[in-house]
């Protein structure tokens, strides 16, 4: 049962750097608001300018209304710890399921060729709005649902995260396009393939819900990267849907050469930074 602290007779504030520290004694990097008027009766002036104070210290970072990240001394150069020690709880205090995605995922499996300056995650509606300021930026993506079996949990020094395996990674990746660029998905892809495997891949793409990021994934990896083992299972998952024709790029205009085995349309030039 927790205690909550009245009457003070000194700065609240420093009842509050013991409370990161009872906070940060259990893994966790993440305060909020609401665990704050929970712990101590305070006014809300009282309260937002102890946090405040502690800001101005450096000792904790916002990082949306009512989530601050606790800043340990490792960090403090920079003002901000990596999303990757505060991302579950933040997304616990929002009372969201989420997954980490896209290139935060390929970084994470040692594909992003080199390290995104963003972090990506995957989320359900109602969408967040994405975090920008000068110490870290988010993007939330939006996706109906998901199955566990695609998703790992990858433990860090702040507890378990949730990452979409490699062979869901590459097909997000395809699915989202519009915002990492089709040249920037190939040079991943061609780091990330290491990690996947035909038969997990084969599974994969059986729950993913578009079955144009299937076609697309597949060509690339038969026809631009040259990995067969890899495009095998997702040959005969095509077969059976039979597919109409599209295009590679969805920022291009159709035209271009058919490939008939995916039924894509290269309607985009693309090549490797590898």
């Amino acid at each position: 049962m927790q205690t909550k602290v009245t009457n003070f007779q000194g700065p609240s504030y420093n009842y509050l750097e013991d409370f990161i520290t009872e906070i940060r004694s259990k893994g966790r990097y993440v305060l909020t608001l609401e665990e704050v008027k929970s712990k101590f009766n305070l006014s809300d002036k009282a309260v937002n300018q102890a946090l405040y104070r502690l800001k101005a210290k450096k000792r904790i970072a916002q990082i949306r209304k009512g989530i601050y990240a606790i800043i340990t001394p490792e960090y403090l150069r920079q003002g901000m710890v990596p999303p990757a020690l505060f991302i579950d709880d933040m997304m616990q205090a929002l009372n969201k399921p989420y997954y980490i995605g896209l290139l935060s995922a390929a970084a994470l499996y040692g594909a992003a060729h080199q390290q995104p300056m963003e972090f990506f995650i995957v989320t359900e509606k109602p969408a967040l709005r994405p975090i920008r300021n000068k110490k870290v930026k988010i993007n939330f993506y939006i996706k109906k649902e998901w199955f566990q079996e695609d998703i790992r949990k990858i433990k860090t020094d702040a507890g378990n995260i949730k990452v979409s395996t490699p062979e869901m990674t590459a097909l997000d990746l395809i699915y989202y396009q519009e915002s990492i660029g089709l040249s920037r998905t190939l040079t991943i892809l061609e780091e990330l393939a290491g990690q996947m495997k035909p038969s997990i891949l084969n599974q994969t793409v059986r729950r993913y819900p578009h079955v144009t990021a299937v076609q697309r994934l597949g060509f690339l990896l038969c026809i631009e990267l040259q990995l067969p083992h890899l495009a095998a299972p997702l040959i005969k998952f095509i077969a059976e849907k039979k597919v109409l024709p599209i295009p590679l790029s969805t920022n291009k205009q159709r035209g271009g050469e058919l490939n008939e085995q995916w039924k894509i349309i290269k309607n985009i030039e693309l090549e490797s930074d590898l």
